[in-house]
C-alpha cells in the first residue's frame, strides 16, 4: 500500500522541522569556551592609556621578580602554564588573608599538577623582603613549587597590575604615593592571555575559578 502524498509531505515537513530544531540549538547553546579578554572588553577603569592602545591581543608583558626563596621569575618561567595571579602584601590585615587563604585551596586542589602556577605579587616590595616573604610562605603552608611570592622592582609591578593583568581600578605611575589594592584573582591561560577574574575573597568565586583551571588543564590535553 502506497504513503498518501499527505503523509509524505507531513513527514518530510517533520524532518525539516527537527533539522531546524537542532541547527537552531546548536546556534544559540551557550559557549562552553572560556572568553579571551582583551582591554576593549573591561571596564574602562581598569586600562591604563598604554594597554588601551595596544594592537592584536593582549599577553601578559614580560617581567622580571624574585619569590620567596630568592629564584628569579620571568614570563619565560611561567610560559605554557596555567597562571592564578593577584597582588598582595604580608601586612594587609584585611583582603589579603582571606585571598592567601584561598589560593591555599587552589594549591591544594593542583598540588599534583605541574602545569599549574599561582603568582602574587607584593604591592610593598619595599618592605616584602624575600625573608619576610619566606616567613610569610611559612605561614602558608606554600609549596614553591606550585606558588611563588613575588618581590622586585615597585614600578614594575604596579606596571604589572595595571596593564597586564587589569587587576586594580585605579591608576598611578607606582611612584611612592601610588598604592594597589585589590581582591582580584587573573587567569591566565598558557599562551598569555587573560581568560577570567574573579573576587579573591569569595570561596564561591575561588571554585569558578578553579573550575576555569580544569577546563584550561583539559583544553591543553587536546
Amino acid at each position: 500500500m502506497k504513503n498518501s502524498p499527505l503523509l509524505s509531505r507531513f513527514a518530510a515537513f517533520g524532518l525539516l522541522f527537527a533539522v531546524a530544531v537542532c541547527i537552531g540549538w546548536y546556534m544559540l547553546k551557550p559557549s562552553t569556551e572560556l572568553p579571551i579578554y582583551s582591554p576593549t572588553q573591561l571596564d574602562p577603569r581598569l586600562v591604563g592609556d598604554a594597554a588601551a592602545a595596544e594592537k592584536g591581543e593582549h599577553r601578559i608583558k614580560p617581567f622580571n621578580l624574585i619569590d620567596q626563596d630568592s629564584d628569579s621569575v620571568t614570563l619565560a618561567d611561567v610560559k605554557g602554564k596555567v597562571v592564578l595571579a593577584d597582588f598582595f602584601f604580608t601586612t594587609c590585615g584585611s583582603i589579603c588573608p582571606k585571598m592567601s587563604s584561598q589560593l591555599v585551596r587552589v594549591q591544594e586542589a593542583f598540588k599534583d599538577d605541574d602545569r599549574v602556577l599561582l603568582l602574587s605579587h607584593s604591592v610593598t616590595p619595599g618592605t616584602d623582603s624575600v625573608p619576610v616573604l619566606k616567613a610569610y610562605a611559612e605561614k602558608y603552608g606554600v609549596d614553591h613549587k606550585r606558588w611563588r611570592l613575588l618581590t622586585g622592582d615597585r614600578v614594575q609591578i604596579y606596571d604589572l597590575a595595571r596593564n597586564s593583568y587589569f587587576a586594580a581600578v585605579d591608576q598611578g605611575d607606582g611612584g611612592p604615593d601610588d598604592f594597589v589594592h585589590t581582591e582580584n584573582f587573573v587567569l591566565v591561560d598558557p599562551l598569555g592571555r587573560i581568560r577570567g577574574f574573579y573576587d579573591g575573597t569569595k570561596a564561591d568565586e575561588v571554585d569558578k575559578a578553579m573550575d576555569d583551571m580544569r577546563q584550561l588543564l583539559d583544553e591543553m590535553k587536546s
